[in-house]
C-alpha cells in the first residue's frame, strides 16, 4: 500500500532543500495565473459594461430613420432626407400588431442659459414615451403629460449635467431656463445614468414636447417631420414581424414602388446589442486563451526543472529503490512535488492578479469584474499544469535501474 503521507512529507523536504529552484519554478506559474486573472478580470468586467450599457438604452427596440439625401451625386447618410412625419408615427402605432409604446424624436444642439450661466447641448424634441422606451427615469418633477404636447407648452425635462452646469445647486424644477431665445420651464429631472459605453455623457441633455420643437425652437422647410421614431414592442419575438409590418405600412403611406428603394430604414436595435454583447464576450475569452500561454510556458519551466532534479537525485532515487521503494512511490513523490510547485504558483498568482486587476482599474480607470469561477478556473489549471508536465519527469524517474542509479556520480 502506498504512503501518501510519507511520499507528501518527503516531497515537501525536497522542496525546501532547493527553496530558490522551488521558487524560480513557481514563478513562470505565478505570471501565467496572475496574467488570466487580470485579462479576465478586465475582459468580464468589460463585457458587463456593455451589457449594462445596453440596458440602459432599453430593450426590445427598432429605430425607424428617415433616408439619406444626394446633393451634387453625394449621398449625405441615413437621417439627413426628412421624411418621417407624426403622421407616420400615429399610423404605425394605430395599424401595427406587438408595440408596447412609440415615440418621435427629433433633435438639434442649442445654447442654453439660465441667469448668467449657459450650457450648450442637445436638445431632443420628443414625447413621454419616449423616456420610457430609453430607460430614463424622472427623479424629481413630472414627465410631460398629453397637454404639454397638444398646446405644445414650453416646459422642460433636463439631465443632471444640464442641471449642474446651469443651476448649480440651486433646485431647477419651477425654474425658467431659455432655449436659444425661447423661455421653458423646467418640470422635471432625470435620474443620473453616467457616460455611455462609447464615452457619451447620457445627462447631458434636454427634452422638450415635440410639437414645441417643431413649432418654436428648431424651424424647419419640412414641417411635422422627425428624424426617427423609435419603437419598444411587446417582446424580442415579435420584432422581425412588426419590423416588416412597419416597412410595408410605410412604403404603402410613402407610395414607394415595387421597384423604389425604401425612403426610410428601420433598424433592429436588439440585433446590434447582441452583436456587441457577442463580441465583447468574445474578446474576454480571447483575452483569457492569450493569457493562458503563460501558463503552458510556466508548465514547461516546471517540467524542465523537475528533469534537471531527477538527474540530480539519481543516487537519492536509487537509495530509495535499494531500501524497498517502487517505481509508483517515486513516480508519485515527484508527481507531488510537481503538483505542489504549481499550485502554490497557482495561489501566489491568484493574490497578485488580484491586486494587478485593481491597481489597473485605479490607474486606467477600467472597469473589471473578478469572479470566483474564474479564480477556482485558474487554480485548477495550474494544477493540472504540474500534473501534465511533471508526469514526464516522474515517469523517466521511476524508470532509474537501482544498481545503475546508485552508481551515478
Amino acid at each position: 500500500m502506498i504512503d501518501i503521507k510519507s511520499i507528501l512529507k518527503m516531497a515537501v523536504v525536497s522542496l525546501k532543500v532547493n527553496k530558490m529552484r522551488s521558487a524560480l519554478t513557481s514563478l513562470g506559474i505565478i505570471i501565467g495565473v496572475s496574467a488570466v486573472i487580470i485579462m479576465l478580470a478586465v475582459g468580464t468586467g468589460s463585457s458587463q459594461k456593455i451589457a449594462k450599457d445596453m440596458e440602459s438604452m432599453g430593450s426590445n427596440l427598432l429605430m425607424i430613420r428617415s433616408a439619406s439625401a444626394t446633393s451634387g451625386g453625394v449621398r449625405m447618410g441615413m437621417g439627413t432626407r426628412p421624411t418621417l412625419t407624426l403622421k407616420d408615427e400615429e399610423s404605425i402605432e394605430k395599424n401595427c400588431h406587438g408595440i408596447l409604446a412609440i415615440a418621435p424624436y427629433s433633435s438639434e444642439s442649442k445654447q442654453l442659459t439660465y441667469g448668467n450661466q449657459n450650457w450648450s447641448t442637445d436638445v431632443g424634441g420628443t414625447t413621454s414615451s419616449y423616456l420610457y422606451i430609453r430607460n430614463y427615469e424622472v427623479s424629481s418633477g413630472r414627465n410631460f403629460i398629453p397637454e404639454d404636447i397638444q398646446n405644445a407648452s414650453k416646459v422642460a425635462i433636463i439631465g443632471n449635467t444640464v442641471a449642474t452646469e446651469l443651476f448649480g445647486d440651486v433646485d431647477p424644477i419651477g425654474k425658467t431656463m431659455r432655449v436659444g431665445n425661447v423661455p421653458f420651464k423646467v418640470v422635471g429631472l432625470l435620474a443620473i445614468k453616467g457616460q455611455s459605453g462609447m464615452g457619451m455623457d447620457q445627462d447631458d441633455l434636454i427634452f422638450i414636447p415635440i410639437t414645441t420643437a417643431q413649432r418654436k425652437v428648431f424651424g424647419t422647410d419640412f414641417p411635422g417631420t422627425v428624424d426617427r421614431i423609435n419603437v419598444k414592442t411587446q417582446n424580442d419575438s415579435v420584432l422581425e414581424t412588426t419590423s416588416d409590418e412597419i416597412t410595408t405600412l410605410l412604403r404603402t403611406r410613402h407610395h414607394i414602388g415595387k421597384s423604389q428603394d425604401d425612403d426610410f430604414e428601420v433598424k433592429n436595435l436588439a440585433e446590434m446589442q447582441e452583436t456587441i454583447k457577442s463580441s465583447a464576450k468574445t474578446m474576454s475569452i480571447l483575452l483569457g486563451a492569450i493569457a493562458s500561454v503563460s501558463l503552458l510556458v510556466g508548465g514547461i519551466g516546471i517540467m524542465n526543472i523537475m528533469l534537471v532534479s531527477v538527474t540530480e537525485r539519481t543516487k537519492e532515487i536509487g537509495i530509495r529503490m535499494a531500501i524497498g521503494a517502487k517505481a509508483t512511490d517515486i513516480r508519485i513523490q515527484f508527481l507531488i512535488e510537481s503538483f505542489i510547485l504549481s499550485i502554490l504558483g497557482g495561489i501566489i498568482g491568484v493574490i497578485v492578479g488580484v491586486v494587478g486587476s485593481y491597481i489597473v482599474k485605479l490607474s486606467t480607470g477600467t472597469t473589471i469584474a473578478i469572479t470566483t469561477s474564474s479564480m477556482l478556473l485558474s487554480l485548477g489549471f495550474s494544477g493540472a499544469i504540474g500534473v501534465i508536465f511533471g508526469y514526464y519527469p516522474a515517469y523517466k524517474a521511476s524508470l532509474l535501474n537501482p544498481i545503475d542509479a546508485l552508481r551515478y556520480e
